[in-house]
């Protein structure tokens, strides 16, 4: 049983706990690349975000960390629209018929300060 004497807690390790803390001070209706979080930590790189996030994303706001290329995280392209729209996220309009909009990295990137005002 997790937490009794004999079986400690599973704890995710500082990085994670960095990397969540990241994601979850992104603003509404703004982005973070996996490899921008990655920059503004100074540690790791956008696959180890991306590790993170698929782990243990779904606590945080997940749908304001993305690709780099702004596509929509494949398989979870219905759960993160209506984040977007409800956002007012920056879309860019499909390139082929039939594909989910991208988000519009230019004008949805964030590289402000945190909500919090952490840099």
């Amino acid at each position: 049983m997790a937490g009794s004497p004999s079986t400690p807690a599973h704890r995710v390790s500082e990085y994670a706990d960095r990397v969540l803390a990241a994601a979850e001070r992104i603003p509404p209706g703004r982005v973070m690349t996996y490899g921008d979080i990655a920059a503004r930590l100074g540690e790791g790189g956008p696959r180890q975000v991306g590790r993170v996030m698929a782990h243990y994303g779904g606590a945080v706001p997940w749908w304001r960390v993305v690709r780099a290329d702004g596509r929509l995280l494949p398989g979870h392209e219905h759960r993160a629209l209506p984040h977007y729209r409800a956002e007012g996220t920056p879309l860019r309009d499909a390139a082929r018929p039939g594909d989910a909009p991208r988000v519009d990295l230019r004008r949805a990137r964030w590289d402000g300060p945190f909500a919090d005002g952490t840099p």
